[in-house]
């Protein structure tokens, strides 16, 4: 007569989930904090763009504005003329993206699909070409734009950060390009497709979301950037947000209250972009997550 046998049951650990919700309490106040230092810096802005200079200058950047005060929002607006900076800014940063979103992808086409001769050595070059600071372009980047007669042009600087970004863009792609599937190339060869054809309707669409985050980047890192621009762009006309913002500051003094109103306002419109864009930024990071 065989014996059964009855096992008993194995104790589970009460405590497990117990010590993982503190632990995602504790990371949940990690994140706030972190929130709230990021957050400080554009908060003291706000309070200092609604303040008046003497109320500025009697009670500190930290103090509670006692009323508001528009006129720094005014200085900044008609001093700078902002409408024609935001609009310059705006086509650069916008030509910027879409261009040098294009030419990563023609580029990381060539070398991850394509299969280039001396890959490797590409790629790590264009890796290295990220890496050069601004200051050693700058001289021949200058010298050569007013020798093809694009001095003080915006399309100098379109032409100079779609090459930069370009570059950062194609090490990321070749590098994403590298591992395409094969079968659907194999597949789309048999059907006859083109190599125009295959990065169109074949890989075009696979890495659309990847394309996506950076033509978002490539926006917000041309609109962010000031020595470049500092140094091709001469006139007041062809200028750009940054520019405008350094030109509050003289040699002796700074109006305190007019640079933080003329930071507020030059917020907006970056802000306003990531929050149109900011679906769409999400999927293309988490896109290659889940198969």
């Amino acid at each position: 007569m065989a014996v059964e046998t009855i096992k008993a049951p194995v104790a589970s650990r009460p405590d497990a989930r117990h010590r993982t919700g503190k632990a995602r309490w504790f990371i949940l106040a990690a994140a706030v904090l972190v929130g709230l230092l990021i957050l400080a810096p554009i908060l003291i802005m706000v309070l200092n763009a609604f303040k008046s200079p003497s109320d500025y200058s009697q009670n500190g950047p930290l103090s509670w504005p006692h009323g508001l005060y528009f006129d720094g929002l005014k200085a900044f607006w008609e001093r700078v003329n902002f409408p024609q900076k935001l609009w310059n800014s705006i086509f650069i940063s916008g030509v910027v993206a879409i261009f040098g979103t294009l030419l990563s992808l023609l580029n990381a086409y060539a070398i991850g699909i394509g299969k280039i001769k001396g890959r490797l050595w590409v790629v790590t070059l264009f890796l290295l070409a990220t890496m050069l600071p601004q200051e050693a372009l700058i001289y021949p980047l200058f010298t050569m734009a007013q020798n093809v007669g694009l001095g003080n042009s915006p399309w100098s600087v379109i032409i100079i950060f779609t090459v930069i970004q370009s570059a950062f863009g194609t090490y990321l792609l070749a590098s994403v390009l590298a591992t395409f599937p094969k079968a659907l190339l194999e597949a789309a060869a048999l059907d006859g497709a083109g190599r125009w054809t295959v990065l169109w309707k074949v890989v075009f669409p696979i890495v659309r979301p990847t394309l996506s985050v950076l033509m978002i980047f490539f926006f917000i890192w041309t609109w962010n950037e000031f020595f470049i621009p500092l140094v091709m762009l001469t006139t007041n006309d062809t200028q750009t947000i940054p520019i405008a913002l350094a030109s509050l500051q003289g040699d002796r003094m700074m109006d305190a209250p007019t640079t933080n109103a003329g930071a507020l306002i030059s917020l907006v419109p970056a802000l306003i972009f990531f929050l149109l864009f900011q679906r769409t930024l999400t999927r293309g990071v988490t896109a290659g997550s889940v198969k």
